[in-house]
């Protein structure tokens, strides 16, 4: 029986036009699993597990989804990337290989085409650009690469400094965006000849758990362990960066649909937020930093000559207000408040001039908050048929139906 998701601990902020309805269970898994991705145009599913194993998983007429093709690889599956117009399907491996597939039109048959020697270690997304015939992949071993389809032949690569664990690709300007487990974005431009860096991208504290690209505005959306998403704008080339708060927990996957322009971010804690990135948001303030509250001038406890002077002496710690970036005391930022066009959907702390303000606004929720029901490991998107898949480390899949959103 279908169930609608169940706003999450603290998640009363939805928006009764985003939810999602739990369609189906896939299990049966003997094994981790570690990757899913829709079949475009079929209902049905790819999955990729821990025990060696490439799985289809068809939806037949009772609802339920059953299995029409088991592989078995030569190593741990970790990666999938599926190309709906050509059939193809590149699965990556954890000894560091690039697997490529054909698919029969029926679906129960998965044919060899060719093996890319990519990496060294885990290979942790590969994806494929079809007007270039070019095959992309990161791994553990701290690189990206990128081959020939036509002919095997490797064209070029970057070395990190960190673990690569996420990738985006725009096809109309050839740049690739590389995450690590440092927190950096790499950004780098390729061509025939190899890759050429471009800039590296620094705003998280936390490891990169997540990407995802809009292609019309040229955006970026990054997910971290921090809990932070930031979205950057890349074809403003201004630099401009916004920040989106509602998990509580890692970011492991980022979804985007174009069509309604919603971003589907879900954490490890199993929660899935659902955000309307068409309304117009503020860009996330820079914090002041000062030896006194910018408020109260209270020292900070740092500030040993002006408590001497004032005779103020203690442990005052510098705080800072969300919404201004004022460096300020705790007794001058004790308030809390959610600041949906900044991007904050939980309470966050604000100076008690910011907190007057904001609160008297009465802001609408920019997103919805909703529980899976199981610790995460990854997501993945269906934008034709609205619908949304998350895996668990319970070795559960479930498949559940996005409701469209109304502007």
């Amino acid at each position: 029986m279908a169930a609608e998701i169940k706003p999450a601990v603290g998640g009363q902020r939805t928006t009764g036009d985003r939810k999602l309805t739990l369609l189906a269970k896939v299990e049966g898994f003997g094994d981790d699993v570690h990757d899913a991705v829709f079949i475009d145009g079929e209902d049905g599913i790819i999955t990729a597990s821990d025990d060696k194993s490439v799985r289809m998983w068809l939806r037949r007429d009772t609802g339920q989804f059953w299995p029409s093709v088991c592989h078995y690889m030569p190593s741990p599956t970790t990666c999938l990337f599926y190309h709906a117009s050509s059939h193809r399907l590149f699965v990556g491996l954890d000894n560091g290989t690039v697997c490529e597939f054909h698919l029969a039109t029926d679906y129960n048959r998965l044919s060899p085409v060719r093996d890319y020697l990519a990496h060294q270690a885990r290979v942790t997304a590969c994806l494929l650009c079809p007007t270039s015939e070019w095959t992309l992949s990161v791994s553990r071993d701290k690189t990206f690469q990128y081959h020939c389809t036509e002919t095997g032949r490797r064209l070029g690569g970057h070395q990190t400094d960190a673990w690569c664990t996420a990738m985006q690709y725009d096809m109309t300007s050839k740049h690739v965006f590389v995450g690590d487990y440092s927190g950096l974005i790499t950004m780098l431009k390729l061509d025939e000849s190899g890759p050429t860096l471009i800039t590296k991208l620094n705003g998280h504290t936390g490891s990169i758990g997540a990407l995802s690209w809009d292609a019309v505005r040229q955006w970026l959306f990054s997910g971290s362990y921090d809990q932070n998403i930031i979205v950057w704008d890349i074809g403003g080339r201004q630099g401009t960066a916004y920040e989106l708060q509602g998990h509580t927990a890692k970011i492991l996957s980022l979804c985007y649909h174009a069509g309604s322009r919603q971003l589907l971010s879900a954490s490890e804690d199993g929660s899935v937020v659902v955000w309307n990135m068409a309304a117009s948001r503020r860009e996330t303030p820079s914090w002041n930093e000062s030896d006194v509250c910018q408020l109260c001038s209270k020292p900070f406890f740092w500030n040993l000559r002006a408590m001497y002077d004032n005779k103020q002496l203690g442990l005052n710690r510098q705080h800072h207000c969300r919404n201004c970036g004022r460096a300020v005391c705790d007794s001058c930022s004790s308030r809390r408040c959610t600041i949906p066009p900044l991007g904050f959907e939980l309470p966050v702390r604000l100076c008690e001039p910011c907190f007057t303000t904001e609160s008297a606004a009465g802001h609408t929720p920019l997103a919805s908050i909703h529980e899976a029901k199981h610790r995460l490991v990854t997501a993945a998107i269906d934008g034709a048929r609205l619908r949304y898949l998350t895996v668990g480390q319970d070795r559960l899949v479930k498949v559940w139906e996005l409701a469209a959103a109304s502007s």
